[in-house]
């Protein structure tokens, strides 16, 4: 095809620091240019490819081409036209930018980079066209400079030549060289996919609703995806995938816009399997915001055990060991006996998979179609809180997992300040056990800080768990009385009865708010409703928050057997907070202690 061999040219033939991007979905209304080249010196350029003959085309205007085919005389959008609308589309969402307009002088209120748009015939030589139709013609429908041909584009092409074809298709050269954030600034504004938002809702939000303005809606500080994490999400191919990232990576925004991708490319269901249920809801919600929630199912791992029983009419096992367990051996044994069907799922995606067992991985693989063999693992070990202490535990070949050489790892971490995820990891790198492995042991990650700089962390001591409780909720009112959404702070408790005793106070205060206590509440939760969310540590996982108050740390068991998961689930609820983080504690131990020294 002719978009793969001006792919191959671009590659080849352009500097670094270009940045191109094929067939890619452009904001909203899902429009898909065949190339978007974007240059920091030299501005934004769209390409629209076509492998039209000479001989099928009949008849050409400025707007449109009659061209024939099998099917007879077809009327398509001229390609000049088609990339002039592309251009123009984004042109205006720029616009309104004022991080991206001039602001003084002849152009002001224009973009403050070059743009232009071309066309490319890969099966079609510009001496084929110059002989075809007159210079004054040929100048009025295929402008010399705006058109590329397949004589411009062989293996063996110039470099320089080749450059020099393409920055003469901008039409309008005004403006200067753009900085690193203003390339990031137009690759938010043209991929709303890759923004990584406060309230990770909206990357997904509905194209039906409207658009505020775009001055409004801008947020202070621009957080998108970096380049790795883009190029990752886009051409993940076929086969098993392994992405081993830090907390707050985008590690989930990878994992939905994936499922995105493979909706449209895929006829059977995709499964997405993660252990925490809020997670599973907030998951669920994207999808079916985005369409999608049919084919792509999402599930709490157990959840999804006790549906295949259901479904093909199972009995659970009968035995002395919990409910869930039997659950999982109960289908483990139907599949083994064939009484539940394998390869059913075109893909399979694996959220929190620090938190599988080893049974249960061996389990789910069998379920993807070996025809199309699609698996993305996401994993972070500093969150594992059910696995051992150090790690899996156990090889991913051995559980059917062929990840080698197809193991992707993301250290920076936007979701935190600099200072939380600092005093985050500071406290927890004495209790964690980072160790260097291959694709098939994933080992420990220190995070590397990509996020703003904000407040230094708080911890407070109190004399007894009812003293905490009344501080937090000083705080609450406190920042309810400052405007401060109530949907932008969370309670984190510890133990169950503590969360219990949080929740009832408030309800004294009539404050709104959802205490996450049972499974029922957390399937219903929906973290844009105007409340305060009180959970545990546990339940927490998967989620974020501006403001995150962590209560009664004293009762994290510290005995030497313990210590280690204590450490990594006081820093999964460290790392929920995106902006301020405090916390409190009635007991005077080696936690208190070390939270003060990390401080």
């Amino acid at each position: 095809m002719g978009e793969k061999r001006l792919a191959r040219r671009l590659k080849s033939l352009l500097e670094d620091d270009c940045l191109v991007w094929y067939d890619v979905p452009l904001g909203k209304k899902r429009r898909y240019p065949d190339f978007i080249i974007l240059h920091p010196a030299r501005g934004l350029l769209f390409l629209e490819v076509k492998d039209w003959k000479l001989d099928t085309l009949k008849k050409i205007s400025k707007t449109d081409v009659e061209l024939l085919t099998n099917n007879g005389l077809v009327r398509n959008v001229h390609p000049l036209e088609q990339a002039r609308q592309y251009a123009y589309a984004v042109l205006n969402v720029l616009q309104r930018d004022p991080g991206l307009v001039q602001s003084s002088g002849k152009h002001e209120g224009k973009v403050m980079m070059p743009y232009g748009w071309g066309a490319v015939l890969t099966n079609i030589t510009r001496r084929q066209v110059q002989e075809a139709f007159p210079d004054d013609e040929r100048e009025s429908l295929l402008p010399d400079h705006l058109l590329m041909y397949r004589d411009e584009m062989k293996d063996n092409a110039d470099a320089e030549q080749f450059q020099e074809q393409l920055w003469g298709m901008f039409n309008y050269q005004f403006g200067g060289a753009l900085t690193l954030p203003q390339v990031n600034r137009v690759r938010w504004h043209l991929f709303p996919e890759i923004r990584i938002n406060s309230t990770q809702e909206e990357l997904f939000a509905d194209d039906s609703q409207k658009d505020v303005e775009l001055e409004e809606s801008l947020p202070e500080v621009i957080r998108i995806m970096d380049i790795q994490q883009e190029q990752l999400a886009r051409s993940m191919g076929a086969g098993h995938r392994v992405i081993h990232g830090v907390s707050g990576s985008g590690k989930t925004l990878i994992l939905c816009y994936r499922c995105l991708h493979l909706a449209q490319a895929m006829s059977k269901p995709i499964l997405v399997l993660c252990f925490n249920v809020t997670l599973a809801a907030k998951l669920r919600s994207f999808m079916i915001a985005r369409g999608v929630g049919d084919q792509v199912q999402v599930h709490h791992f157990h959840d999804w055990c006790g549906e295949q029983l259901k479904v093909y009419r199972v009995e659970i096992k009968k035995s002395d060991k919990l409910y869930f367990e039997r659950q999982v051996e109960s289908v483990i044994d139907a599949v083994e006996n064939e009484l539940i069907p394998r390869a059913r799922y075109g893909a399979l995606l694996i959220d929190e998979g620090h938190d599988f067992e080893e049974n249960w991985l061996r389990l789910i693989v069998q379920m993807i179609d070996p025809d199309t063999d699609s698996l993305l693992l996401l994993y972070d070990d500093a969150q594992s809180l059910y696995s051992t202490p150090s790690g899996l535990g156990f090889t991913l070949s051995s559980v059917g997992i062929k990840a080698q050489g197809r193991t992707s790892i993301l250290r920076l971490n936007y979701r935190n300040t600099q200072e939380i995820l600092a005093f985050a990891y500071n406290f927890a790198r004495q209790y964690f056990d980072p160790r260097r492995a291959d694709d098939d042991h994933i080992p420990l990650i220190e995070p590397e800080a990509a996020g703003a700089r904000g407040r230094v962390p708080v911890i407070k001591q109190f004399e007894d768990f009812g003293r905490e409780v009344a501080y937090a909720l000083k705080c609450v009112q406190t920042w309810q009385r400052n405007k401060v959404p109530l949907r932008d702070i969370a309670v984190l408790v510890v133990q169950k009865w503590q969360g219990e005793r949080l929740a009832k106070e408030i309800a004294a205060l009539h404050i709104p708010h959802t205490w996450l206590a049972d499974k029922q509440r957390k399937q219903a939760y929906d973290s844009a409703i105007e409340q305060v969310t009180i959970s545990t540590i546990h339940s927490s996982k998967g989620l974020e928050f501006p403001r995150v108050m962590i209560l009664g740390i004293g009762a994290l068991n510290i005995d030497d057997e313990q210590k280690s998961n204590s450490a990594r689930l006081l820093y999964v609820g460290m790392t929920r907070a995106q902006e301020y983080l405090l916390m409190t504690t009635s007991k005077n131990n080696e936690f208190s202690q070390a939270l003060n020294a990390a401080s």
